[in-house]
């Protein structure tokens, strides 16, 4: 059965614009992510990319700009399906450079602490499960370089 998820591209406009990442404290195996998780029943999509980056990272100001593409692509530890609808969001310009979150809830990553930071763009090095592969869909110059990809 295939688990429905939405991830977000969560932007920031300064000087240049910024990406939301996070890193998992004590984990760093996991690596630098994006918001992202799964779609509860009946909810709809842009509900649930707003949640997951409450959830994940705190932050209530964000708004939605537009979804940009759906990627099915098996869960690289699993290998079950799953089907990840990607968001483009806009965080305020005044929005702290990185703080720390601790997600409460009953859900899966209650009780993790992540790392949260803003990263210019294009980025450095691709992040985790190359969560970073649609950037490029909002802005071509934010393509990540792919020779560093594995």
């Amino acid at each position: 059965m295939t688990r429905f998820r939405v991830a977000a591209y969560v932007i920031r406009h300064r000087s240049v614009a910024e990406l939301l990442v996070f890193d998992h404290v004590g984990l760093p195996q996991a690596g630098t992510q994006v918001p992202a998780g799964g779609v509860r029943p009946g909810e709809e999509l842009e509900q649930a990319v707003l949640r997951e980056v409450a959830e994940e990272t705190g932050l209530l100001t964000t708004s939605v700009i537009r979804p940009i593409l759906v990627e099915d692509k098996p869960h690289p530890d699993t290998r079950q399906p799953r089907r990840t609808t990607y968001f483009h969001l806009q965080a305020p310009a005044d929005t702290a450079d990185a703080w720390r979150h601790t997600v409460g809830g009953g859900g899966d990553d209650a009780g993790l602490t992540f790392a949260c930071r803003f990263l210019p763009l294009p980025l450095e090095r691709p992040l985790a499960d190359d969560q970073d592969a649609w950037l490029g869909h909002i802005d071509p110059r934010w393509r990540t370089p792919t020779g560093d990809r594995r």
